[in-house]
């Protein structure tokens, strides 16, 4: 039996240290299939889940299909490849979460095309002003979202829509702050 302080499914409360992913991309590379993906998989680790997606490779279709076609042959690949490698990729996924202590979710991508398939969705509690709840509220009413929750969910896309380049620069100088804190002395 799992207790909610031991297995993957555990989250670090404020304050307190992630769970390490330190080795998940070479980890990765030496036990994913090398004839699943065409290049190296994108690999997205926040505090709660590893999201894994793969391009894999795009079908034959004749010259001069259409738009249409060519969408329909690329959903069909990616479902192909889920169904493929159902029982190989759940196999993976649980010792990744035993090892890395997070939930692992999949994806694939081909040509113009990308889904990914059963990731997490997890609860972020907040405290908002009326303002802020007005903001939501207008989202709601307008039919832009179906909640509160969504329409929060919606702000964070478009945020980080608008400010890519600033969050990757943001992500990168903590990568940096990090590494030097590992060098410093151990802390009291």
């Amino acid at each position: 039996m799992r207790h909610a302080h031991e297995g993957f499914g555990r989250r670090a409360s404020a304050g307190e240290d992630k769970p390490s992913a330190e080795g998940l991309a070479g980890w990765l590379a030496g036990r994913l299939p090398e004839d699943w993906f065409e290049t190296a998989p994108t690999v997205t680790v926040d505090r709660d889940e590893i999201l894994i997606v793969g391009r894999v490779p795009a079908p034959d279709l004749p010259d001069g299909d259409d738009d249409v076609s060519r969408a329909a042959g690329e959903a069909g690949r990616i479902t192909r490849f889920r169904e493929d490698t159902r029982d190989e990729r759940m196999a993976i996924a649980r010792e990744a979460e035993h090892r890395f202590r997070r939930s692992v979710a999949w994806g694939a991508e081909v040509g113009e095309t990308a889904a990914v398939f059963t990731n997490l969705s997890v609860p972020v509690m907040t405290r908002l002003r009326q303002p802020e709840r007005l903001v939501l509220d207008t989202l709601v009413d307008s039919g832009v979202a179906r909640s509160r929750s969504d329409a929060l969910a919606w702000c964070v896309k478009l945020v980080a829509s608008h400010t890519d380049e600033w969050l990757r620069d943001l992500r990168s100088a903590m990568e940096t702050v990090e590494t030097v804190r590992k060098q410093g002395p151990p802390a009291a």
